[in-house]
């Protein structure tokens, strides 16, 4: 007799589920970087045609499939045509690659919520030197926070080719990440359906104390006049559509199997279409609604440096001249340095390389996204707060929430073809098999704790998914439109929904996403090879500063494993399905 499938205690635990799992990291420290990049409140104008179009569309397909098959990716997929098995391994392959390097970003923020506790800040000042008598070079010209990142949380080494040790405290803070989300994930759906309450809702309540504090900060004004001023010329720019869409597909995941595992789970006349409407409007607003507390934050931060850099150069100019206290301003600095310049050409040529050129809007300027935007920027932003230690503990908790919220997703799009599978099922109980994904990826993730480790993390994160991905959803809206049937996905809707879809999902489906889809791919098939060499950015300690390197042939022949054992899953699945149907074929002819 087979088994009962779980199920979810009732819809609001799949759709807190759904927004634990699609509301991540890249909310916080992608989308806000995009507006800086592309147009501000312009790049609202393509982010929002691209949800419609491409995000909404994609997601209902995941959700709907996945609830119409209740099995895993590889069992859904295989269900609809069993030359399709390959997309689900696919998925789970790269559901794999994303487990294995995105627990490192938790046992990163374990890592600073653990320091957070410190008075003052350990990034708050540069540490002195050996023989106490200046402070650490490379903090000097860095700065404490890239010092405390670099150095004392990465210990990083100056290339990708010098790999290290293990950091036996970031090794700590891994193990420890993962051994949480197993806790979450032990019992399946029953335990998971509890802990998706907290990390779907808890990141608000950070993210509201955040903007109550953050739009009392002086400057802030000045971060959000930046985010929300329209640059529409952009809107001109090819990259802004594409990053538009971009960030819509992967913010949603879509393509993991997350969402078609979290969906089997699902009554069958639940009304995904509704869920999925929800899901991606919240996780869009999410992206909009972090970003005016980032550009609050970041307002705060850029003119703290803007004024810090002006009270310097004020110091300097008033010790040099001696001129009398309070005759230099910052309203009269420009006309000053022009009258002594005229006035003491010799004494201020001298002194020239030592003057900054202090400028707010080359502070709101400067672009920076990921790590740098999580662990950087916000904590030099964090450092200059009264209460830092109570705003540092709230923000590595939310980083946490949010992490862990992903990871749930991301083990159940590995963790749902696997008990789908009757071999495994009835030989090892959940718990086992739930243990055994964790512990794998929890040792090759030792990986990424080395002095090298973030230059490996960084390559997973470029290369691990991208191109996969969108050649998994393009293959998944072929077979359900083309292969499946849209008539016949229409009377599974109805059955479901109690409705058919509108005409605006059926040509979203069978005509402008997987065009958009293939507008993508090509344009990172073309990016990719007009770069030329492959390159990535290295810590150098000496300078105290990024420099750019090329990668090395062992670092490029990963690369290429990485992106060829997913994408090749797929039409090697079908092969040996049609080779194995046509041995069956030939053994049955013989037969007879």
């Amino acid at each position: 007799m087979e088994k009962a499938r779980p199920l979810w205690d009732n819809p609001f635990q799949f759709v807190f589920a759904c927004i634990s799992y699609a509301v991540g990291l890249g909310n916080v420290w992608r989308f806000p970087y995009l507006c800086q990049m592309y147009g501000g409140g312009g790049f609202l104008v393509p982010y929002l045609i691209m949800l419609i179009v491409e995000g909404m569309p994609l997601l209902y397909l995941e959700l709907a499939v996945g609830q119409r098959m209740r099995q895993g990716s590889i069992g859904a997929w295989k269900a609809i045509s069993p030359y399709l098995c390959g997309v689900g391994i696919a998925s789970v392959i790269v559901s794999f690659f994303l487990s294995m390097y995105y627990n490192v970003i938790n046992a990163w923020a374990f890592w600073y919520l653990f320091h957070s506790f410190q008075d003052p800040l350990p990034w708050a000042n540069c540490p002195l030197n050996i023989n106490h008598t200046n402070y650490v070079e490379e903090c000097e010209k860095a700065s404490s926070t890239q010092y405390f990142w670099y150095r004392k949380t990465l210990n990083i080494s100056p290339s990708i080719e010098e790999s290290g040790r293990i950091q036996w405290e970031l090794a700590v803070c891994l193990i420890l990440a993962w051994l949480v989300v197993y806790l979450c994930i032990l019992r399946g759906t029953e335990s998971t359906g509890k802990v998706v309450y907290v990390t779907a809702s808890l990141p608000y309540v950070v993210l509201i104390i955040y903007l109550i504090r953050g739009l009392t900060l002086h400057g802030a004004t000045n971060g959000l006049t930046y985010m929300f001023t329209p640059k529409l010329e952009q809107l001109a720019n090819p990259k802004t559509w594409i990053n538009a869409a971009t960030q819509i597909f992967f913010s949603l995941g879509l393509g993991f199997g997350s969402l078609i595992a979290f969906a089997s789970y699902n009554e069958p006349n639940n009304n995904c279409e509704r869920h999925a409407i929800i899901v991606s409007l919240i996780n869009s607003s999410t992206s909009v609604f972090a970003s005016i507390v980032t550009f609050s934050i970041y307002g705060f931060k850029a003119t703290y440096n803007y004024e810090n850099c002006i009270s310097k150069v004020i110091l300097l100019l008033t010790n040099a001249f001696e001129l009398e206290e309070g005759s230099l301003t910052a309203t009269n600095l420009e006309y000053m340095k022009s009258y002594l310049a005229s006035a003491h050409p010799s004494e201020y040529t001298e002194l020239s390389p030592q003057i900054r050129n202090c400028s707010l809007e080359a502070e709101l300027d400067t672009a920076v996204q990921g790590t740098g935007l999580a662990f950087i920027v916000y904590s030099e932003a964090i450092k200059n707060m009264e209460v830092s230690q109570l705003y540092s503990v709230l923000y590595f908790i939310m980083l946490l929430m949010l992490g862990i919220g992903s990871m749930l997703g991301n083990t159940a799009a590995i963790l749902t073809p696997l008990t789908d599978s009757e071999f495994l099922s009835t030989h090892l109980p959940k718990e086992v098999i739930s243990g055994g994904v964790c512990f794998v990826n929890c040792i090759i993730g030792l990986v990424f704790t080395l002095e090298a480790g973030s230059y490996w993390f960084d390559i997973f994160n470029d290369y691990a998914a991208t191109l996969s991905l969108l050649l998994i959803v393009l293959v998944e809206t072929i077979a359900v439109c083309y292969v499946y049937g849209l008539r016949r996905f229409e009377e599974d809707l109805n059955v479901m929904t109690g409705h058919k879809p509108s005409w605006y999902w059926k040509i979203m489906w069978a005509f402008v996403s997987p065009v958009l889809i293939v507008s993508l791919f090509i344009f990172y098939i073309t990016d990719y090879i007009s770069t030329g060499t492959l390159r990535y950015q290295a810590w150098d300690g000496t300078e105290g500063q990024l420099v750019t390197k090329n990668y090395p042939s062992s670092a490029l022949a990963v690369i290429g494993l990485l992106v060829a054992s997913s994408t090749m899953c797929i039409p090697l699945a079908a092969l040996v399905t049609l080779i194995i149907s046509r041995i069956k074929r030939g053994n049955a002819s013989t037969a007879a």
